[in-house]
């Protein structure tokens, strides 16, 4: 299932303008030069932020996603035809031998399954050649960040070009650790329409997620602070021997 905040086409076209700044991809870029990555693997790759900052500096970038609506977008973007957009996710690539798979923000905790979790980093080793690196993050179960997910802490007012004023504001709906479920909910001036998109998350700790990337294949390389957020994330990089 996708969430509505990424599948649903009303709520996909305001997905970039809802959250414009994406510095924390400076830090993937950066990874993609020091491992000089010519050929990458963006697994969840949305509305093709990540993609395109890519493919803009000569990768070959190939982005997979299971939202047909926020692949849309991305195909609507200047340069989308320098990205090979797959419709699905990593379990059904087709045969690829990329240098560097990622999955930035919040891919990986949104596998919530273990099985869909498995499966996605084999799938992901599959994809990458001898030698080539997965890079993910994904929160510190520690900061409990969930905490500050609320209403009056994320409520605001976005004007969008064409579309006019939204509403938006987040809510944890339900804590069941490592599981949080939580509702964004956006209100459209234009129009009155209220849509919401209920999203979970699977908050793992560090040692888990080292313990199932050795089980498919991988070496633990490093495991990194995000420069962006110091404290609160594990950036996980892993290498296919």
């Amino acid at each position: 299932m996708t969430d509505e905040c990424f599948g649903h086409p009303r709520l996909a076209a305001i997905y970039d303008p809802l959250d414009p700044d994406r510095v924390d991809l400076d830090a993937y870029v950066r990874m993609t030069e020091e491992f000089g990555a010519r050929r990458v693997l963006d697994i969840g790759c949305g509305t093709g932020v990540f993609a395109l900052l890519l493919a803009e500096r000569g990768v070959e970038v190939v982005g997979v996603d299971p939202a047909q609506a926020s692949i849309d977008v991305a195909l609507g973007k200047p340069g989308s035809e320098r990205v090979r957009w797959i419709c699905g996710d990593a379990t059904t690539l087709p045969p690829l031998r990329v240098d560097l798979a990622t999955m930035t923000a919040n891919v990986a905790q949104a596998m919530v399954e273990p099985q869909t979790w498995r499966k996605t980093l084999r799938g992901a080793c599959e994809a990458l050649r001898p030698g080539g690196r997965l890079v993910f993050e994904t929160r510190d179960p520690a900061g409990r960040a969930w905490e500050q997910w609320n209403r009056e802490a994320s409520y605001r007012v976005t004007e969008i070009p064409g579309v006019g004023a939204v509403e938006s504001w987040v809510q944890v709906i339900e804590v069941n650790e490592p599981l949080v479920t939580f509702r964004w909910t956006y209100v459209f001036a234009a129009d009155g329409q209220v849509l919401t998109s209920d999203s979970t998350l699977r908050i793992r700790e560090r040692q888990e997620v080292e313990t199932e990337l050795a089980a498919q294949g991988y070496v633990v390389e490093d495991v990194r602070d995000a420069p962006d957020r110091p404290g609160r994330e594990f950036v996980f990089v892993a290498r296919r021997p």
